[in-house]
């Protein structure tokens, strides 16, 4: 009797598993579904690396082969007019960020994404806002103290900041509100067992 009730639970627990990973499975498809393949594989890359899965690989787009050394060699030198990138006011405008602290995460991921600025300063947030065309922030310097409060930047060095792995979660599922906030709650309960552990 006691093995059926065990084999029941067991049952109950495997389905509850399993449907909140279909309906995990059903979130991420949708949200990746509306990038282009480079974004996709910058976002599979960062959640991978966020859960420290480095078991998982994750395999770069192939490049086509040409039939001559001459041909391979020309098509293996970047064409850096080819940038389709997104322009920082783009960006914004995708992202579609709701407060000033939510502003700062964008800048700050594009930055790291896009200007291959993994470590900024304050003023490099105020500039890259400007030529997004965003309202100008009443204080940068105060909003970014307070987007670190937040948990969506991190300190680098002395004099500058970087975008935490939560602030990354939450500007990637941006502008899923409801992916974006599931993300950033994820990732303080994982902070939150950390700091746990350490103590």
């Amino acid at each position: 009797m006691d093995d059926d009730n065990d084999d029941t639970g067991n049952s109950a627990g495997q389905e509850h598993s399993d449907n909140s990973a279909a309906q995990a499975l059903s979130t991420i498809i949708a949200v990746l579904s509306r990038l282009d393949e480079a974004s996709r594989l910058r976002v599979l890359k960062s959640v991978s690396t966020f859960f420290h899965d480095s078991f998982v690989q994750i395999a770069e787009p192939p490049v086509a082969r040409s039939e001559t050394p001459s041909d391979r060699s020309v098509q293996a030198r970047p064409n850096f007019s080819d940038d389709f990138s997104p322009s920082p006011k783009q960006f914004l405008f995708e992202k579609k960020p709701h407060t000033d602290v939510e502003r700062i995460a964008c800048l700050a991921y594009y930055l790291t994404h896009y200007r291959n600025m993994p470590h900024f300063k304050t003023l490099d947030l105020a500039k890259l806002n400007t030529e997004a065309a965003q309202p100008k922030f009443s204080n940068t310097a105060y909003t970014a103290t307070n987007a670190a409060n937040a948990g969506y930047l991190a300190s680098a060095t002395k004099t500058e900041r970087q975008i935490s792995a939560a602030g990354e979660m939450f500007v990637m599922a941006l502008p899923d509100r409801e992916a974006a906030k599931a993300a950033m709650t994820s990732a303080r309960r994982r902070l939150r067992s950390y700091r746990k552990k350490d103590e």
